[in-house]
């Protein structure tokens, strides 16, 4: 296929993957601040199991475009690096940055919080979750807030939700900006922009997710 054997292809699949994991981030910032309303995460999650059908449709397109995005990512960056391997007196670092530089130690850090995010929350395997199934279950019902809340009042568990979210951070801080120019979307002019509003998404996004652990620790909710 002519898309992944050019370096031009396989970077447009690289960002198109990339902004369908934007949307489920946004989406599942949408559904998590559903705690926030009194009752309102288990009748989200509620409404998710009813959807099953369309939820695992979607699920199948989001695994399908994270395999995409770390495959050719990871080959990219290491073609690059094979591209770049001389040593100059001068190192020019043309618009450079730490964000920018790291995307692929970023993006394997967020992939092992994933995993571990689904273990706890999805699957409920890891200790904080499993040890409390009995409590958490009442027939048919399941109290997510409960599992949430419970989970998040361990000060390390908080602690490593909030590091994972300053890793986005810094993965979308760059990868944001990065979508618009491999589409070739952004000019001159419009170049700081759109910076300014991936920037800005990406601090949003931070803010958001951070919200919970942070209110949960300080026992605004509880």
């Amino acid at each position: 296929m002519q898309l992944v054997r050019s370096t031009v292809g396989r970077k447009v699949l690289v960002a198109i993957s990339g902004q369908l994991m934007v949307l489920f981030v946004i989406v599942h910032l949408a559904g998590n601040s559903s705690i926030f309303i009194p009752g309102g995460i288990n009748a989200y999650a509620a409404h998710l199991h009813a959807l099953a059908p369309l939820l695992w449709s979607a699920r199948v397109i989001l695994i399908a475009a994270v395999v995409i995005h770390i495959f050719y990512g990871v080959q990219l960056t290491l073609e690059n690096r094979r591209a770049n391997h001389v040593h100059y007196a001068v190192k020019r670092r043309l618009k450079a940055n730490f964000a920018g530089e790291n995307m692929i130690w970023t993006g394997l850090l967020m992939l092992a919080f994933v995993a571990w995010h689904l273990l706890q929350f999805t699957f409920r395997v890891t200790p904080d979750v499993a040890s409390r199934l009995p409590q958490l279950s009442s027939g048919t019902e399941f109290d997510v807030y409960a599992m949430v809340v419970g989970s998040f009042q361990h000060g390390a568990i908080a602690a490593v939700y909030l590091g994972a979210m300053v890793v986005l951070f810094l993965h979308l801080f760059h990868g944001i900006q990065a979508f618009f120019q491999t589409m070739g979307w952004e000019g001159e002019r419009s170049l700081p922009l759109i910076s300014r509003i991936g920037r800005l998404a990406a601090f949003a996004f931070l803010l958001g997710y951070s919200a919970i652990p942070v209110t949960i620790l300080t026992h605004l909710l509880t």
